[in-house]
């Protein structure tokens, strides 16, 4: 029997401060554990990376430990991005992977992304890993350990199938992340010419936190693009899952808008195919899915909720406004920054101007994410109050299988629960800006009275 601090085994993966809640001690635990579920599915080898962070090669070690204490192999892939672990489990044959990283959390963070038998493990999933830990069911052996070097393959397997109409010249900004180890090769090799900021891997982050879908942690690369040549800027998260874009004239394509540009292309080539998007996406989605013969999908929030869904409607295509896209047509269907990337500057190169291309996708008058700060475990507790109790008068449509997202005729509001930190999201989007007032207007009204003396970001 043990005792867990039930704060780190999240929605989507677990995470905690090293050293605290998340401990070399508890990650052997966790490692056993899930060396014990892949062995109960049928499955008993591990590809294991883990990303920039200083913490990452002790809590790595444990991790291994853990996986073989139960009899399970593994394959350790060094420092590498997130994806990459994915990659390695289609490529392997392992068909299970680990990663750890804190994704763009502070430094003092790590985690773990687990898949078992080609499931991403998340929610209920996560929960039943930490009952096993808690009732001592772990299998026990001596799994064998072996090292592979994935980059080669995972570089051959992109630049041989993603190809540039023409040589680009782009900025890379990687924010100290572990991208920068693999994206500016990657790039190089499928005929770009690279401006690097920030692509040595340092866990401090001493220059900007690794989170693209933040506009400040942009400003760098807005001003490289803005002084010199380049034609277009690539940004990536801590653990290189996500992909951040600003066009020549400084102009941020959020991922929502990217997730256009995919789609378009794709369904050029397979019609009718299933476009999935989150409910943070821009409302401009369903109707530029259904005009390019696609079938639009929104969906909830969450790298492993969103490929779960993928699999049950054998979908083509997703993204989530966070800047997580998921190609299953020429590639597995997982999350990859680097990978988008390369499709994105597939697509632009065909044209003489990318900026142009990108700024040309439809677009609204919108809010990023705004975040409400909560007490640990009040973020679920608010929202649901709001979609049980509160009405929206004038409203075309209120969906609620994500927190909130409330539809008018010119624009959106949404109010959800993060399941990654203790704060409520908010997002909002109009065809104008008194439009976007209005409906901010009417969140105000609902979150004052779901949560009297509520500070408010907006």
């Amino acid at each position: 029997m043990y005792e867990l601090p039930r704060e780190i085994f999240k929605a989507y993966d677990i995470r905690g401060i090293v050293g605290k809640s998340l401990t070399p001690a508890v990650v052997r635990l966790v490692g056993q554990a899930l060396g014990s579920l892949a062995l109960e599915s049928g499955r008993d080898t591990f590809a294991i990376g883990r990303d920039g962070r200083l913490s990452g090669p002790e809590l790595s070690a444990a991790l291994s430990e853990g996986l073989r204490a139960a009899g399970a192999s593994v394959i350790d892939l060094g420092m590498v991005a997130t994806p990459m672990t994915y990659f390695a489990a289609q490529h392997l044959g392992s068909g299970c992977s680990v990663m750890v990283t804190g994704s763009h959390n502070p430094p003092d963070y790590n985690g773990l992304k687990m898949v078992v038998d080609g499931t991403t493990l998340s929610g209920d999933g996560i929960q039943r890993l930490r009952a096993r830990i808690e009732e001592g069911r772990l299998a026990a052996g001596a799994g064998a350990l072996s090292t592979h070097d994935i980059a080669p393959a995972y570089l051959d397997r992109i630049v041989g199938d993603v190809k540039l109409a023409r040589p680009m010249k782009i900025a890379v900004d990687c924010g100290n992340g572990v991208a920068g180890a693999y994206a500016p090769t990657l790039y190089r090799r499928m005929g770009c010419e690279v401006v690097e900021l920030y692509c040595d891997v340092d866990g401090n982050f001493p220059n900007h936190h690794p989170d693209p879908s933040q506009p400040k942690n942009l400003a760098d690369l807005v001003r490289r693009l803005e002084a010199g040549d380049c034609e277009l800027g690539l940004a990536f998260d801590g653990d290189g899952d996500r992909l951040g874009v600003v066009t020549r004239d400084g102009h941020v394509i959020y991922p929502d808008r990217q997730l256009m540009l995919f789609a378009a292309d794709l369904l050029s080539r397979v019609p009718g195919a299933t476009v999935i998007y989150d409910v943070k996406s821009t409302r401009n989605m369903k109707p530029w899915i259904l005009r390019h013969g696609g079938v639009p999908l929104l969906w909830k929030t969450g790298h492993s909720l969103i490929k779960s869904k993928m699999k049950e409607v054998q979908a083509a295509l997703a993204g989530e406004m966070s800047g997580h896209t998921f190609f299953g047509e020429r590639w597995f269907g997982f999350d990859d920054g680097m990978y988008a990337g390369a499709r994105l500057l597939e697509i632009v190169s065909r044209g003489d101007n990318p900026s142009a291309m990108l700024d040309a996708l439809p677009d609204a008058v919108s809010t990023p994410e705004l975040n409400i700060a909560c007490a640990e475990g009040e973020p679920h507790a608010l929202v649901a109050k709001i979609a049980e109790t509160e009405t929206f008068p004038g409203a075309t449509d209120v969906i609620r299988i994500d927190g909130v997202r409330v539809e008018y005729v010119d624009g959106f509001g949404l109010a959800r629960a993060s399941n990654t930190s203790p704060v409520v999201v908010l997002r909002f989007e109009a065809d104008d800006a008194a439009a976007l007032s209005r409906i901010q207007d009417e969140f105000r009204r609902v979150l004052a009275r779901a949560k009297p003396g509520v500070v408010l970001p907006f």
